[in-house]
């Protein structure tokens, strides 16, 4: 009989997914994984396939514990929502920068289909929650539209955070879309 484990698999996650963020899936070598996790190759080979699922693991930890969507849901719905998400959305988070979803997707050419599946459905329902704060709004373009150009702005402001621009400069953005936005 082997050895029990002596570590959580959320553990790992929290502890690998700061190594992905910064690294990239392919840039992360699993040496980096074992020092950051603590958690020797054949542990981690115990608790997952490799490092695809590692990362698609880590990958879900992330989306499902985003707090910013839950600034979406705040009643009444409005522009309101979607103003306090686009400035603490792409927030930094233990030291990484953006959002971990928007950096993944620089690698999509080589990441696992499994990864573009769950990064679709993460936009899929971001863009459902965006229209819905826009709809409140009752504007004069179409809802759709206005979630795509919001969920594009939202990008861009991610890979800014990695660009190491200044929240003030952030804030500055999001309010001049937001008069815009307004005005629609």
């Amino acid at each position: 009989m082997g050895r029990p484990k002596n570590f959580s698999r959320e553990g790992v996650l929290e502890k690998a997914l700061p190594v992905f963020w910064k690294h990239g899936f392919a840039d992360t070598s699993l040496q980096e994984l074992e020092k950051a996790t603590g958690v020797n190759k054949s542990g981690l080979y115990l608790e997952f396939s490799g490092k695809e699922d590692l990362f698609l693991e880590s990958l879900r930890f992330y989306l499902d514990r985003l707090p910013q969507l839950s600034l979406l849901l705040v009643e009444p719905l409005g522009w309101d929502n979607i103003e306090q998400f686009l400035k603490l959305g792409p927030c930094n988070i233990e030291g990484q920068k953006g959002c971990f979803a928007i950096s993944s997707m620089r690698e999509l050419a080589i990441l696992p289909p499994a990864a573009m599946e769950i990064l679709g459905r993460s936009r899929v329902q971001l863009r459902q929650l965006i229209a819905k704060n826009i709809e409140a709004e009752k504007p004069k373009l179409v809802v759709d539209d206005l979630a795509g150009m919001v969920m594009t702005f939202f990008a861009g402001l991610s890979v800014e955070q990695n660009l190491k621009s200044s929240r003030p400069s952030l804030g500055r953005k999001v309010d001049g879309l937001m008069q815009v936005l307004r005005s629609l």
